[in-house]
């Protein structure tokens, strides 16, 4: 009995944290209909920099808690609300979720790059000098003491702003319609602005309390939020007492799984992925309530032409081989997983650009394709990579049935809890036997990977494997094109634009669902075999969810709907690890780049690949400057070949010539093309210029 009571009193010291933190998640949410994935983030700041003020610099404790929480925390607050997420707070929901995913994954990588990850920095608990007191046969240290008793509080604090105040009414009468309180005179950004700033100290409170209990690691730290994702769930996202009520529960179950799971190989990291599972389960049993802000943006995606789409595919090859022979064996390594990686990114366009899916899980499938060809390719058997991206087809598929119940939100933290309990248990798992059958994943280790067999070749060097990836790439967009102009490729638009009219019109949402998920988690399967192909050796934190939201992001910066995206994801997720051969220190900055870019073009729902289609046109028509390019390239391959160059050379002198070239072909077609182009038609067939205002103005004035 005492056993159990210890166990209960460390649940609930744990679960006044989660509480804590899912408050201030509620509170940001059922205010502003923007659920914050970096939530957790803000909170493991706060730990950062109160270790940096406490043991870093010496600071006393209460002046670093007074500088952490009533200065640092309500100015991020203030920052990320108003640079951040007021622009697009009128936009879908998509958006704002791309925009806190991006903030999150920034906010891991800033962390890594101002405190050493590899540097150890314990932080002691609150009056640790002092002994612990006892309640019955349960002992309680003044840390737990404290915990809870600041849950308390913040629950009492929150009762009396939001039913006691007029900043309380605002925020509450803010839940229900932004418009009809502007009439009644209350300023809903305002509620915002306060709701942003509460969050982030209740987000630095829970991360400040936490901290001495863990290890002080960005990751760690901001994946903690699953748990308080469990509590919010647990209160429809609305409802303060219910998320205190789930913390309780998920707190609690972790405690009493530390303490009474039995010891084997199989079971330690069902405790660590316990509250994934939980929130998973609350996402399938809990009755959701509509979600606010789905008003959505619906971006148009055109049919790719097949003969345009060919084309792209052979060019992506036609790169690929130039390459693996201008490149050395180390630039290989560094950048041939541009294709690979471009086809787990593709994979995206199926399920989220024409289907409307979200899901944050696809690397997390690549890792299931790598595994799976690790084993049964190992010798380099050409159909092991046909099971690849069939076992990785049937785990998306096992995703998509319960991701029936799931939208918007709901659906990216379901896949992210799926992704989380991946990677903290099944991928961790030693070798079992099921069905008489062994299987094997990482094995608590790492996957050695091998090469294909082809045609009765063993294709195993840097620059094949490059190569082969690259042909992979462009059949695998060659398909997502025929997939789109297809029937089923129209009713993943018609399902992405209504899910209830795709319905009421006879389609099949189970079907349709699990189709598209097997699909897209078939083509990450695949890119994550052959990823494991050009990286030989495999460990399961290659897959796992914060390695995969970088990827994400520069999957939406592309542009979902584009076919074209997986190769600009590869390039651009990978290119700018030239900086780190130019100068090593900007390594730092590299890793906190895509969450840059998706701050700053989340609001975009086109992408970067369409703009890149139409800022190149001229340059595709010109019957001079396209061959004279062409010839350029050639020449220089010609002479990279011979060693008269070498790769860097030749590539960076491709791109001068390819930009300069496509300038002089815009400049070339523009005289001829602009003044043709009717006044009904500016903006649609040529780009909107500020002048052209002006000019409708003073023209339908003299009228």
């Amino acid at each position: 009995m005492e056993q159990f009571l210890t166990f209960g009193i460390v649940g609930l010291s744990t679960a006044a944290i989660y509480a804590v933190i899912g408050s201030g998640l509620v509170l940001t949410y059922v205010t502003t209909g923007v659920f914050n994935f970096a939530h957790g983030a803000a909170g493991m700041l706060a730990a950062f920099c109160y270790w940096q003020f406490t043991v870093g610099w010496g600071w006393p404790v209460p002046v670093a808690l007074a500088v952490v929480l009533l200065v640092i925390a309500p100015g991020f607050g203030l920052v990320v609300e108003r640079v951040l997420m007021r622009p697009v707070q009128r936009l879908g929901e998509a958006e704002r979720l791309v925009m806190t995913v991006a903030l999150l994954s920034g906010a891991i990588a800033a962390a890594r790059w101002i405190w050493d990850p590899d540097v150890p920095r314990p932080l002691s608990v609150f009056l640790a000098d002092k002994k612990p007191f006892h309640l019955g046969p349960a002992t309680i240290t003044w840390h737990q003491a404290i915990t809870m008793t600041v849950a308390v509080a913040v629950a009492a604090g929150l009762w009396f702003l939001l039913n006691r105040t007029r900043t309380g009414a605002e925020m509450r009468a803010t839940v229900d319609d932004r418009a009809l309180v502007r009439l009644t005179g209350a300023d809903p950004v305002r509620a915002g602005r306060v709701a942003w700033i509460l969050g982030t100290q209740l987000a630095a409170i829970g991360g400040i309390l936490i901290a001495p209990t863990v290890a002080l690691d960005a990751s760690q730290l901001s994946l903690l939020i699953v748990s308080a994702y469990t509590a919010a769930v647990f209160g429809r996202l609305r409802s303060l007492p219910l998320t205190f009520a789930g913390a309780i529960v998920v707190g609690c179950l972790e405690s009493y799984l530390t303490g009474y799971l039995p010891q084997n190989q199989y079971l330690p990291g069902l405790r660590l992925a316990a509250p994934a599972l939980l929130l998973f389960l609350a996402l399938l049993l809990f009755r959701h309530p509509r979600l606010r802000g789905r008003d959505r943006r619906l971006v148009q995606v055109p049919a790719p032409s097949l003969r345009g789409t060919a084309v792209f595919a052979a060019s992506t090859v036609l790169f690929g081989v130039v390459l693996a022979t201008v490149l050395d064996e180390a630039d290989l390594v560094t950048y041939g997983p541009i294709f690979s990686l471009g086809i787990v990114a593709l994979s995206y366009v199926p399920l989220a650009g024409y289907a409307g899916q979200i899901s944050l899980c696809q690397l997390s499938m690549a890792g299931i394709g790598a595994v799976v060809w690790g084993h049964l390719g190992a010798h380099g058997e050409l159909w092991a990579l046909l099971a690849a991206v069939a076992v990785s087809g049937a785990a998306g598929a096992l995703i998509a049935v319960p991701a029936l119940r799931f939208s918007g939100v709901y659906l990216a933290l379901g896949t992210a809890a799926f992704a989380v309990i991946l990677d903290r248990w099944i991928f961790t798992l030693p070798s079992f036997h099921l069905f008489g059958v062994r299987v094997s994943l990482f094995d608590q280790g790492s996957v050695e990977m091998t090469g294909p067999n082809l045609f009765g070749l063993h294709l195993d060097s840097t620059a094949e494997l490059t190569v082969l990836a690259a042909v992979f790439l462009g059949l695998a967009s060659l398909s997502v094109a025929w997939l789109r102009r297809g029937g089923f490729g129209r009713r993943l638009i018609a399902l992405r634009d209504s899910e209830a009219a795709y319905a009421t019109l006879g389609g099949n949402l189970l079907v349709t669902k699990v189709l598209v998920f097997a699909l897209s988690a078939g083509i990450a399967g695949l890119g994550g075999a052959l990823y494991g192909m050009q990286q030989r050796t495999i460990t399961a934190e290659q897959f796992n969810l914060v390695a995969g939201l970088p990827i994400f992001l520069v999957a939406v910066i592309g542009g979902l709907g584009a076919v074209g995206n997986g190769l600009f994801a590869g390039t651009a997720y990978l290119g700018p690890n030239i900086l780190i051969g130019v100068a090593s220190w900007t390594q730092n900055i590299v890793t906190v780049l895509p969450a840059l870019a998706g701050m700053g073009l989340g609001h975009s729902p086109e992408g970067i690949v369409a703009r890149f289609r139409r800022e190149w046109e001229p340059l595709g028509r010109d019957l001079i400057a396209l061959p004279a390019l062409l010839g350029l390239l050639a020449l220089g391959w010609v002479l990279r070949l011979t060693d008269a160059i070498n790769g860097w050379t030749f590539l960076i002198g491709s791109l001068v010539a390819a930009f300069a070239l496509r300038a002089w072909a815009a400049a070339r077609e523009a005289p001829r093309t602009e003044p043709d182009v009717p006044v009904e038609w500016w903006g649609v067939r040529r780009p909107w210029r500020p002048e052209d205002g002006e000019v409708l103005v003073r023209a339908t004035a003299g009228s």
